[in-house]
């Protein structure tokens, strides 16, 4: 069964069922930092975009996205904005990243305030380079 057939527009999920639907601790390690170290709380929010339908997990601090995450069966997404007055900073971090990361960054051209990356979050060091990126975001000011 899908993740949108299992949650329908009209029933939300719970942070404990989309955990266990994600089934990875990669999840938990992410929500965790964020959560622990930028106070930010997850908010369960349906989307009906076409390129991922469904219940995502947003994260926010003073009102500005910190990133959303696309539950899936055994892995998950995580989109980040990368915004314009980080690039000097970002791209100082790229060379420490995965290849994918890296590839990523230099598609993604500039729109509506940097660049919008969606990484799947399936091994340690993408979840690393997702943490950085993260702190990136978090500490622009």
């Amino acid at each position: 069964m899908t993740w949108q057939e299992r949650f329908p527009k009209d029933k939300q999920p719970t942070m404990a069922e989309v955990a266990a639907y994600v089934a990875t601790p990669l999840w938990g390690a992410l929500c965790t930092l964020i959560e622990e170290r930028y106070g930010s709380k997850p908010k369960l929010s349906y989307s009906g975009c076409s390129m991922a339908p469904g219940w995502n997990v947003k994260y926010q601090k003073k009102g500005r996205a910190i990133c959303t995450l696309y539950p899936d069966a055994g892995s998950f997404s995580c989109l980040i904005l990368v915004p314009e007055r980080v690039f000097g900073r970002a791209e100082v971090l790229l060379p420490t990243c995965t290849e994918t990361v890296q590839r990523r960054y230099w598609e993604q051209k500039p729109s509506m305030g940097g660049r919008w990356l969606m990484l799947e979050v399936a091994d340690e060091a993408t979840l690393a380079d997702v943490r950085e990126l993260i702190g990136l975001r978090c500490d622009e000011g």
